[in-house]
């Protein structure tokens, strides 16, 4: 599952949502600045923000040629209309568009930008999915709930349905527990986001941003309550949030909650017809890239290579890339069918760099991701992937994909590389509190604290979380491609981790605690963050060996 951004806390706003304030107290809460819309690509000396230096990276190679660079995203799909996307999408030139003919016998009919392994006949996608863990507690507890240590025949399997069973309570919990407070902010949400839009004399349908609240006269102790509860919710989401969109994710993912407690388990079979348990070589999926849960997917294409410099949307930081889109991940937890398919689809058709802004905790055909995996390296095709959203030691909680695989031959492949998100100051709240680390399992940090890229439904959209982290570290990969083709994935991992300064000393809040510092140093094997124009320089005095055609 894609843990994008962080949604609304039922625990902060329910002073605000559910209570009624006195008018005295209705103020918006005080909260810190917001970084610019583009900090995630400044220079740290020239700003004061600690973004990658973008600028400095492509003055450094002002003169240069470069060659465009096949990236992947194994994502949501991807608006392929979207003004800051449209002209940069790969391009299957072997394929005849619309023709319904597999004109390159790659098996995969019309697959013009990418494919959908989460499509199915009739033009249809497998949108909401539960969590692998309710899956495989579905599937074994008819075998193993009456059985016990003395009794379990099969040890190994019995050790895994006891960890299947761990997570899959945990989940359940959790979700039983969000779905009582978000539930209720939800019914707040709807009820005061009318309220607003009557004062601005908006139409049912109408949208709001935080700066319109400025608008809005309080005429009643309603209106004036509800206003609060709408400065309070953008002061967390961010100015280029609107209330349609808060509503959507919200919305979003409470169905993924309530499928985790009440699993629609029949979806893939209905939908995508399939089998995802058995890899038998056989096509299933659709051409169709775009659908109604794209938001993500052009998010994270955007930050990639968003076409730069035309006034609309952002700056990608690759400035000559053709993106790959690749729909494998539904609002729910992705298959290790479709990602291992997914993955030597972008190897097979070209990509160099295969972004990866998802994961999940139980891995129940890992070995068919291993060998995606090898694959990928076999082929010099480097693999960037989010370390994830649950603040947790990905050394003691490992997260599904990762490169440790079954069968002991690697535990750190050279063509991969894990990314935790880093904030926009120096200080404390350098780590994101929401972000996974570990000093073994997490190469490296890169901007992913209230990160700005394109969407669906707007013309950008801001939010927190790794899912940002890994595309800006993608982007700086397909950058170093584009102006040293020759190097291998290897190198360009080694050009990338050594662009980070470790910043021993620096001592920060350790995600997911209020109270409890550690040194920055401790949370990945760097102890740094990404940056395009130290990554660009340790490039252009490697000597290539690619194993690239």
């Amino acid at each position: 599952m894609f843990k994008f951004c962080k949604y609304l806390s039922a625990t902060t706003l329910s002073a605000a949502l559910l209570v009624n304030l006195p008018a005295s107290a209705q103020q918006a809460p005080v909260t810190d600045p917001a970084p610019p819309k583009a900090w995630h690509l400044l220079d740290l000396k020239e700003s004061g923000f600690y973004g990658i230096s973008l600028k400095q990276a492509y003055m450094f190679v002002q003169g240069k040629k470069s060659k465009p660079v096949v990236v992947a995203t194994i994502d949501s799909g991807a608006d392929t209309s979207q003004t800051d996307l449209k002209t940069v999408l790969w391009i299957n030139k072997k394929e005849i568009p619309g023709n319904g003919i597999d004109d390159d016998h790659n098996g995969y009919v019309d697959d013009i930008h990418g494919w959908n392994f989460l499509g199915g006949p009739g033009g249809k996608a497998d949108f909401t999915e539960t969590t692998e863990e309710v899956r495989e507690y579905s599937k074994l507890k008819g075998r193993y709930a009456s059985v016990t240590d003395s009794t379990a025949t099969n040890k190994k399997e019995y050790a895994y349905w006891l960890r299947v069973k761990t997570v899959y309570d945990s989940t359940v919990n959790k979700a039983n527990t969000e779905i009582g407070q978000l539930s209720p902010v939800m019914n707040a949400l709807m009820v005061t986001s009318g309220y607003i839009k009557r004062g601005l004399n908006l139409p049912a349908n109408g949208t709001f941003t935080q700066a319109d609240l400025v608008k809005v006269k309080a005429t009643n102790d309603t209106l004036s309550q509800s206003k609060y509860v709408w400065e309070s919710v953008f002061s967390q989401e961010g100015a280029g949030s609107t209330n349609a969109k808060i509503i959507k994710d919200l919305s979003e993912y409470l169905a993924k909650l309530n499928n985790d407690v009440s699993p629609d388990l029949t979806s893939r079979k209905r939908v995508v017809g399939d089998d995802p348990d058995t890899m038998d070589g056989k096509p299933y999926g659709n051409n169709l890239v775009k659908f109604a849960d794209a938001a993500h997917g052009t998010g994270v294409a955007g930050l990639i290579g968003a076409v730069r410099n035309n006034n609309y949307g952002i700056n990608g930081v690759a400035d000559n890339v053709k993106l790959m889109i690749i729909k494998a991940i539904p609002n729910g937890d992705e298959y290790d069918k479709d990602v291992a398919n997914a993955i030597r689809y972008a190897v097979d058709n070209g990509a160099r760099v295969v972004n990866m802004s998802f994961g999940k905790k139980i891995s129940p055909h890992k070995e068919w991701v291993d060998a995606a995996f090898k694959y990928a390296a076999s082929k010099d095709v480097l693999l960037v992937m989010a370390a994830g959203n649950d603040n947790q030691d990905m050394d003691l909680q490992p997260e599904f994909p990762n490169d440790t695989f079954l069968d002991g031959s690697s535990s750190d492949a050279d063509n991969v590389i894990s990314v935790g998100a880093s904030g926009p100051r120096m200080g404390q709240n350098l780590a994101g509190d929401f972000s996974n680390y570990g000093k073994k399992s997490v190469d490296i940090f890169a901007p992913g604290v209230k990160v700005t890229s394109i969407t669906t439904d707007a013309e950008v959209d801001t939010e927190d979380g790794t899912s940002f982290s890994s595309p800006i570290t993608a982007g700086i990969a397909a950058l170093i491609l584009e102006y040293y083709p020759s190097l291998s994935a290897k190198q360009v991992k080694e050009a990338i981790l050594g662009s980070a300064t470790p910043l021993k000393g620096t001592m920060v809040l350790k995600p997911g605690s209020k109270t409890e510092k550690v040194d920055f140093t401790t949370l990945s094997k760097t102890g740094g963050i990404v940056n395009a124009y130290k990554a660009l320089q340790l490039a252009s005095k490697m000597k290539g060996d690619s194993l690239a055609n």
